[in-house]
Formats: C-alpha cells, sequence, structure tokens
C-alpha cells in the first residue's frame, strides 16, 4: 500500500498492483520529486503516462493540480487506478486511458490535449526514451514539465529539444525534469 503525502488526500491509502511489472513510485521519492514541483502544481494539467497505481497524477491532484490523465496497457493497473481514483473522491477530475503508450499519445494529441506537467515512468528497461518523448512534445503545454523517473546511474536517451532543468537520485530510483528548449530568435 501506498498512501498521498500533501494535499486533500494526505495520509490516504492507495493500491499498487502486485506483481514484477509494475514499480510503483515510493513514499519518500514522490514526497522529494514533490518538493521539486511545488510551483507548478496549481490548476495544473497532469498526464500520467505508464500510470501503475496513478500515484503521481493522485499526488499532483491533491496537491491542487486540476486534472488528470491516467494511462496505462495493463488491465490490472488500470483497474487498480480506477479504484484509486474513486476512493479518493478524484474520478471527477481524471480521465482513464487503457493502451499502449503510442495510442495513447496519438487519441491526446488527435483531441488537442495540452499538459503543464507530464510524467514518464517506464520501465527501468526502457532506456532509449527519444520515441515516447519526441510524441509527448506535442502535447506539453508552454510551460510545460516532463518529468521522467528512470533507474539511477542509467544512461537515459530522450529526444533533441527537450533540457534537463533537475535532476535527482533517491537509492535505484533517478528523476530528471524537463522543459522544451524555447526558441530564442537569435541566430
Amino acid at each position: 500500500m501506498l498512501r498521498i503525502i500533501a494535499g486533500t488526500a494526505r495520509g490516504r491509502r492507495i493500491e499498487a498492483p502486485e506483481g514484477r511489472d509494475t514499480r510503483p513510485t515510493l513514499d519518500r521519492v514522490r514526497e522529494n520529486l514533490f518538493n521539486m514541483l511545488q510551483g507548478s502544481l496549481r490548476d495544473a494539467r497532469v498526464l500520467d503516462l505508464f500510470g501503475g497505481s496513478g500515484a503521481l497524477a493522485l499526488e499532483a491532484l491533491s496537491r491542487g493540480a486540476a486534472r488528470a490523465v491516467i494511462a496505462d496497457r495493463d488491465r490490472e493497473a488500470c483497474r487498480i487506478e480506477k479504484k484509486n481514483t474513486e476512493a479518493l473522491g478524484f474520478a471527477d477530475r481524471t480521465r482513464l486511458l487503457r493502451g499502449e503508450w503510442e495510442r495513447t499519445a496519438d487519441l491526446l494529441a488527435a483531441e488537442g490535449e495540452r499538459f503543464d506537467l507530464i510524467f514518464l515512468d517506464p520501465p527501468y528497461a526502457m532506456t532509449d526514451l527519444r520515441e515516447v518523448t519526441e510524441r509527448m512534445k506535442p502535447l506539453m503545454a508552454e510551460e510545460a514539465l516532463l518529468v521522467l523517473e528512470h533507474q539511477a546511474g542509467a544512461e537515459v536517451l530522450v529526444a533533441p529539444g527537450l533540457e534537463a532543468l533537475k535532476e535527482r537520485s533517491w537509492g535505484y530510483c533517478g528523476v530528471k525534469i524537463y522543459e522544451r528548449v524555447r526558441d530564442t530568435g537569435v541566430l
């Protein structure tokens, strides 16, 4: 069991899918990560791709995000996400999607969705994330942040046009926060 660290749902427990296919972000990692994101949460539109339990999006909602999309391909993860969302009273502010990440990215782009905060917590074996991060760029609002969780010490490849703002590690877990590189108009 995990718990929501802060905000309106502080201390409430949420479930995580069992088994080796899902690796929930531990409470202490989420606490440190959200301390880094503090000024970016109020009224944010959030995408939690590779959602697992949905803990990252649910923590963001608890801390003031306006709405969230949680997506995962695993049926059990989606069942748990739905259960957690309803238990915390966030169902009216959350959209749940089941399917491969590519299909989710295409659907959201076709709908014209834009997010202020995108969480990517893919399986640690996925270290070449150039395609994933490239497909996220059209979904990023003007001042959006992309938060990538990865195995600490692993070399992770992202698409050109993203600039790392912050990087931290806690035990086996590493986090990088990116923004889109802005065109300064200077030649």
